[in-house]
Parts: C-alpha cells; structure tokens; sequence
C-alpha cells in the first residue's frame, strides 16, 4: 500500500498553462534581437561605450542620450558592412544552433555588465568635466536617462535607415529590367544615398532660412526690456541720427544703447572721459532699398554705417573700430566695452545686422551672408579712413566674434593684409571652417600647438586662451605692433568642430590636451564628431573663460593689441567689468 504522502503535489495549472509573463517578454525580446546582425550589435555596444567617453564640455543628459543613440547606430551600421565584407570576401562561418546560442547568450551578459558600467563612468568623466569648467557637479541618476533617450534615437535612426534600404531594394527591382543585378543594386544605392544628402543639404541651408526667416522677423522687432533708446548724438538710433530706432534691430539697439557713459568711465581710470560712438545699420533699413543681390544689399548698409560715422565725428578720435556682428547682429559687449574704457571713451565701433537669423541656424545655412558684410563693411570704412591724413586719423582696429571672426576676416587675403591695412585686430572663437584662420594655423612654426600656434615666432600675429599666453608661449620674439590676437579656448567647440572629426584626427587631439580639457578625452572615428557636434549646444553656458563665453578678459588683450602697460588701470577695468558696472 502506498502511502499519500509518498505521492508527488498535484499540479494546480493543466500541463499546457502559458508560460508566465516575464518569460514570454524574454523569449519576444530574444526573437526581437535575433533580427538584428551579431556583429553589429557588438560594435554598437563598442561605439555605446566610446560615446560616453569625456569631450571638450560637460554635456546635459538628454544630449548624451542623442550623441549615444547616434553612436551606436552607427557602430552598428559599420558592424554588419564589416561582416558584409567578409561574406564578400568568400568567408563564412556555419555555427552550430547550440554556439549561436552562446554566443547570444554571452553578448547579452556583455551588455548587461557594460551598459550600467560605462553609465556610471560617463557620470563620473561629465563631472570631472564640470570641475575643469567650473560648472557645479551633476547628478548621478540624471545620467540614467542617456539609456532611454540613446534607444528611442537609436530605434529612429535604424526605422528611418531601413526604410531607405526598402526604397532602394524597390528602385533595384525598377532598374534590373534594363541592367545586371549587381549594377542595378550599386545604382539604386547611389541614386537613393544622393536624394538624401540633397534633401539633407536643402534643409540645412535655403529652407531653414526660409522657414526660421519669418518668426526670426518677429523676434527682431522686440527691444529687452533693460534697453532703453540713447538721445546722445553720439549713437546710431537716437532723435539725430540718420538710422531711426526702430530699424536696428533688437541687437542693434542693445549694442547702441549700452556701454559705458563717460561718467562710467572716469570713475573707474580716474581720468575725464568722451561718450564712446557706437554707430550701427539694421538689416530692416533695406525693406526701402532696391539691391537685388546679397552683395549690393551688404553695400549699402555699410554705406550707411560710414554716413553715421561721418555725422559723429567718428574719423576725428584716437581708434576706430569695425566690428563685424554675428547672426541677426549681436556684438560682445564685453569686447566693446573693454575698448572704451581702455580708450577713455575716444572711440568709436562701427558695425550692422545683415541676418535676421540667430547665430546657430546662421551657422548651419547661412556662410554667405557674414563674408559679405565683412568684406562690405570693412572696404567701406577703410577707404574713408585712407583719405585721411595718416598724422591724425583715427588707428584702424577690427574685431568680431565667431561668425563675425568668420565674416570680418572675409575683408583680408591674409595675415600679412591685416598687418597692413589695420592698427590691430582681435578675432574671438573662430569657428573652423573659417579659411583664413585655417590657413594661419597650418602655417604655424613646427613645434607649436594647434591650440596655441606660434606664427613666425609671434611678432605680429599671436594666439592665447588666456591673456597670459601672449607672452607666455616659448619661442616668442618681440611683440610687433600691428598685433593681431586670435583669442579661443582649449574648449571652445566652436573653434574646434569639423566634418573632419568623422574619419580625421586633429592636431589638437594628438597633442597635449587643453587645460580645461579632461586628459582622457581622445579621438574615436565618427564618435568625436558627434560629441564635439553636441557640446556646441550650449558652448556659451559655462563660466567665462571657457567654451565659447568670451567675457572680460577681453580688456587683457586690447591693453597688448593697443600697446597699454598700465597693469593697475587694466586691472581695474577687468574688475569692473566683472561686477556689471559699465
């Protein structure tokens, strides 16, 4: 007799239950992974993990989310052409059902140890990132978003990629009828990957001024509301000017309405001070203008500027400026204002709008329009200044910031021109693309760095971060006048973005690294790029002397540019800068 108890429990569920849920989910993600090429996965894990490496700023989560999800698509992508090419090359490997299993087994543990790791890691380089900047350190937990964020990018990109790869299989089927399979693939390859870089760029130039145009129009008509209409003669926009308020421009009327007055100036140097001139054209003037070309529009702004300058009285003061504006026309106050007061308000910065765009949509489609102003601008000043008599006219200086670097040195065929046709020149955050920047930088003598290049052993062109590196650099001979300062940070993306960073890697990348730059940030094939591509986001929001804010040590470099050495009236300049008071 057999006991009940030596009996096995009976089973409450029939045979045949349903698996429980967390095993159905298991086995959907396994299948829904499957789908995907082995290969490509490691390297898309490969490529996660580099993403989250250190670069030029601390980023915001959701913006290494974006430069992840675009990272590991792409190590996917190069993942399968890899293994695509194997099987071309005639190799192929027939696994075993049970080692394919393994091996899917063993990515997946992969993942699951690197994926929280390289989370932590990149929390950690951001914050090391932060104190090299001066930026309070973040949050931890923020970071585990970059996972949620870096996959739904991810899963875009690879939907919108298989959908071309569908379009281009149709296009195949269209044009194996009249051409061999392998050609009729190649073509349908190309012809797809040519529509999408055409559409690519129409949208990164002739539709995003178009569409932005309309709303960038509103935004310009307002005024801040700490800016108030200047009645000093000596400023572009007041009841005597030839160029009414409201056509300046919400820039324009910010730059003509702030500075210091010469109360302001002379309590700080001590010394009885002028109103400094600031005079100024807005791209609106034009709307009763006929000018039908970008070029003629850009001449007769600046034509408009040089009458300003010729009803203040601008050619009769020691130093005449040209600034060549960015986007819808903003000039660095700082940069002005350390003129002045360096100046003693005998000054005078001429400058005009020729966007209505802001400076980052400026910098994806419009490249035309700051050369143009540039070169307008600066031609016009400059032949009323040859005029003058070279005992009493005014020293011609130049200056302008990121695309107004860009476009003011459009006006010169190189640095030997500026030397020539200026008393100085202080160009700030060039961006890369810039061609005589470029051009200057390869030219540097052997042994100086990118970031700081030495030119012809700085005796009329130097480069600083900081203002101590004007004198600082090894290898400087004496400091020539004119002198021409290209003032950028080691972290400024600005300067250092390229299209090169995809597959090129940069001097400043092989050489020591900045000081403000994590040492472990390094060079990773298409990786860098959209690193350096999303630190320009926001490369203005870090603390002066860093990215791309450029602020009161302006007053450090004009002092050299001029020939001052002053050190105790720089000083206090510098400092009341700092403290707002201008």
């Amino acid at each position: 007799m057999t006991s009940t108890t030596d009996a096995p429990p009976a089973s409450s569920e029939p045979d045949d239950a349903a698996p429980p849920l967390t095993s159905r989910l298991g086995a959907g993600t396994l299948r829904w992974l499957a789908r995907f090429h082995p290969v490509g996965l490691a390297m898309a894990l490969l490529f996660y993990c580099w993403s989250l490496s250190p670069s030029l700023l601390p980023r915001a989560w959701y913006l290494q989310g974006v430069a992840t999800g675009i990272s590991v698509v792409t190590g996917y992508g190069i993942g399968v052409l890899l293994a695509w090419a194997v099987r071309k090359c005639g190799f192929t490997a027939n696994w075993s059902p049970t080692l394919k299993k393994v091996g899917w087994y063993l990515l997946a543990a992969v993942a699951l140890v690197i994926v929280p790791t390289f989370l932590v890691l990149g929390s950690w380089w951001q914050d090391i990132s932060r104190e090299l900047v001066g930026v309070e350190r973040g949050s931890g937990w923020a970071y585990a978003g970059v996972l949620a964020v870096s996959v739904v990018v991810a899963l875009i990109l690879l939907l919108a990629g298989r959908g071309l790869r569908v379009v281009a299989q149709a296009l195949t089927r269209l044009v194996v009828r009249v051409l061999p399979v392998q050609v009729a693939r190649a073509v349908s390859v190309v012809v797809v990957g040519l529509v999408v870089l055409t559409a690519v760029e129409g949208l990164l130039s002739a539709e995003i001024a178009r569409i932005a145009n309309g709303s960038a129009m509103v935004v310009d008509e307002g005024t801040p509301d700490n800016v108030v209409q200047s009645q000093a003669p000596e400023r572009s926009g007041s009841d005597v000017s030839f160029e009414p308020w409201d056509s300046l421009g919400r820039e324009g009327r910010t730059f003509v309405a702030g500075g210091p007055s010469p109360e302001d100036i002379t309590a700080v140097t001590g010394e009885p001070a002028l109103m400094p001139i600031r005079v100024y054209a807005g791209y609106r003037s034009l709307d009763t203008v006929e000018a039908h070309s970008d070029v003629e529009q850009m001449d007769v702004l600046a034509a408009r500027v040089v009458s300003e300058l010729e009803r203040t009285g601008a050619f009769e003061r020691d130093y005449l400026a040209v600034a060549t504006t960015t986007g819808r026309g903003w000039v660095n106050q700082d940069v002005a204002a350390s003129l002045e007061f360096l100046a003693g308000g005998n000054s005078a910065i001429a400058a005009m709008q020729y966007s209505f765009l802001a400076s980052p949509l400026a910098f994806l489609a419009d490249r035309v329009s700051p050369r143009n102003a540039g070169r307008a601008l600066f031609e016009a000043v400059y032949d009323s200044w040859s005029d003058l008599d070279p005992a009493t006219r005014p020293k011609l200086l130049v200056f302008g910031e990121s695309l107004g670097s860009y476009g003011g040195q459009s006006a010169f065929s190189g640095a030997q021109d500026m030397i020539t046709r200026t008393d100085g020149a202080l160009w700030v955050g060039t961006p890369n693309f810039s061609e005589q920047w470029r051009r200057i930088t390869d030219s540097r003598d052997p042994g100086s760095r990118e970031i700081l290049p030495v030119i012809y052993g700085g005796q009329n062109v130097r480069f600083a971060s900081t203002p101590a590196d004007l004198s600082d650099l090894e290898g400087l001979r004496e400091w020539e006048f004119p002198r021409v300062v290209y003032w950028q940070h080691a972290s400024d993306p600005i300067v250092w973005w390229s299209s090169r960073l995809v597959r090129h890697r940069p001097d400043w990348l092989r050489e020591e690294r900045g000081a403000d730059i994590d040492q472990g940030m390094s060079w990773i094939p298409f990786v860098t790029f959209w690193q350096v591509t999303l630190d320009m986001v926001f490369a203005a929001e870090v603390p002066g002397g860093h990215g791309h804010a450029y602020t009161n040590e302006a007053v450090y470099f004009w002092a050299d540019i001029l020939g001052i050495e002053d050190e105790a009236r720089t000083q206090r300049i510098f400092d009341a800068l700092a403290s707002g008071d201008r």
